[in-house]
């Protein structure tokens, strides 16, 4: 499996000045994404919607409203 490419703005872009546990997010070669963000599943496994789920095998993981914001205009250029 390997990176494609970033999705949105390198993370020093967004005010990180020494690169360390910065959230980001990145397509897959197979179109999928991977997102580095902070391991929340602790504190929102519980409060999920009834219709939501998260199987051992998954984490929930949050990233800041800024690194989202920003990969907007990638994620509208996504095609398919």
């Amino acid at each position: 499996m390997q990176i494609v490419r970033r999705i949105g703005v390198p993370p020093v872009e967004r005010g990180s000045v020494g690169g360390q546990a910065c959230p980001d997010i990145f397509e897959l070669e197979d179109g999928s994404f991977a997102v580095i963000g902070t391991d929340r599943t602790d504190l929102l496994g519980d409060r999920l919607p009834a219709d939501a789920a998260c199987a051992d095998h998954e984490k929930i993981v949050v990233i800041t409203r800024e690194t989202l914001l920003r990969a907007r205009s990638d994620i509208l250029a996504l095609k398919g």
